[in-house]
Parts: structure tokens; C-alpha cells; sequence
């Protein structure tokens, strides 16, 4: 279980696909269902359509190219929502968020989500969950123009929060962006070793590590800011 010194922390970060719903809806729709949907419009095999989409992935990670949907869609000539929406049924929350959301927000501490997910796609995953009615403000990085994984980004949001690096905490799933909140100096990190319910927890060794919210939700309730 995560030591993290509660008291100290009267603002919470967090990251959405994988940290509060289930990776397992991004992980099928774009390693599994795009590909389907683009061998059927180029008429070139599944396995083609993979490669191609993994070279094309490569070619952009970490960049506000990969997160954005009109990217693809131009790259593609497809209308990644409507694809989207093909098994948003996939869309769920992680079971532990809402209980934690509930805990945070319930002993006074302000909560963000910021994700680097494109705005259609942070729509369609709070048409399908809810999930705002749990958090006080939703940033998508594409409204600053950049990515979690630039330092820049963290300037950019602390000017518009103006959160105390010192009393925030930081909850992501990937290592690389938590990486560089570190760096930026945010104090509190924590990551989400299961994103992916259909996939086993990772071992994380650089970060405290969580893998149910609801292990630490006393501890959070033991230290209330109201």
C-alpha cells in the first residue's frame, strides 16, 4: 500500500484512461478495432492494417499528434468518433474511482482530472460514465496546445490552477508522465499499476503504487482538510 502523507495534500491531479476508467477500452479500439475498420477500407489484411498503425503510432507518440482524433481522421480518412462509438459499450469506470473521487472531494480537497485525451473523446467518455460529477474542473491538454509529457505543460496548468506543487498530488498510469511531474516538481506521485482490467499489474519500483483505490481511502479520510 502507497505511503503518501495526506495532510500535506490539499490538490489532486488526475489522469483518466487508465487511472479512473478501464484501459481496456483504448488498448481495443486502437490496437484491435482501428486496425479492423482500416484493412476493411484499404482492403489490406488485419495484420497490414496493424503494422501500418504501429509505424504511424511510433512516429508521433507522446505528442499531441497521437491524442488528436482530427489527426487520424485526416491521416486516415475516417471518422474516428463514429469508429469510437462502434464499442463504446467498452467505456467503463475503474470500480475503486468513484469511492475514491468521493473520499477527496468529501475531506475538502479541490480534484482535476488532466488528460491528454482529444475533447471528443473526453465527451464521449463523460456521455458514457459521468465522470464530472465527481471532479471539480476537466482539462484536456489540447486546450494548451501540448502534452502532459512537456514540461511546459505543468506551467501552463499551474498558471491556470495555481496550484502549490508542494500540496499537490499527481495519480497517472504512465510512468514517463509521472516522470516528468517529478521533474516539474510536483511532490506527491502516485501510479496505477492495473490500468488495463484485462491485463496483470505491472511492478513499479520508481513511484508509490496503487493497484484499488480503496485501500488508501481511510487514510484519506483520517487526514479531512473541511
Amino acid at each position: 500500500m502507497p505511503t503518501l502523507h495526506w495532510k500535506e495534500i490539499d490538490t489532486v491531479l488526475l489522469d483518466m484512461d487508465g487511472t479512473l476508467l478501464d484501459l481496456h477500452y483504448d488498448n481495443q479500439f486502437w490496437l484491435h478495432h482501428l486496425p479492423l475498420r482500416l484493412s476493411q477500407k484499404r482492403g489490406i489484411s488485419y495484420e497490414q492494417a496493424q503494422q501500418f498503425l504501429s509505424d504511424e503510432y511510433q512516429k508521433v507518440f507522446g505528442t499531441l499528434d497521437w491524442y488528436c482524433l482530427d489527426v487520424w481522421a485526416r491521416k486516415l480518412d475516417m471518422n474516428i468518433v463514429e469508429a469510437k462509438r462502434e464499442i463504446e459499450h467498452l467505456i467503463s469506470m475503474r470500480p475503486d474511482a468513484i469511492p475514491f473521487l468521493d473520499a477527496l472531494k468529501n475531506t475538502g480537497r479541490k480534484v482535476f482530472l488532466v488528460t491528454n485525451a482529444h475533447p471528443d473523446s473526453l465527451s464521449l467518455k463523460i456521455e458514457k460514465t459521468q465522470l464530472d460529477k465527481h471532479i471539480d474542473v476537466l482539462y484536456s491538454t489540447h486546450q494548451f496546445g501540448v502534452t502532459k509529457e512537456s514540461l511546459s505543460l505543468w506551467q501552463k496548468l499551474q498558471s491556470e490552477i495555481g496550484f502549490d506543487s508542494d500540496r499537490t498530488l499527481f495519480v497517472d498510469d504512465s510512468l514517463g508522465i509521472l516522470a516528468t511531474a517529478k521533474r516539474f516538481g510536483i511532490k506527491h506521485l502516485l501510479a496505477v499499476a492495473n490500468p488495463d482490467s484485462k491485463k496483470p499489474a505491472v511492478k513499479v519500483t520508481d513511484f508509490e503504487s496503487i493497484s484499488d483505490y480503496r485501500d488508501i481511502i481511510a487514510d484519506i479520510q483520517a487526514a479531512t482538510l473541511n
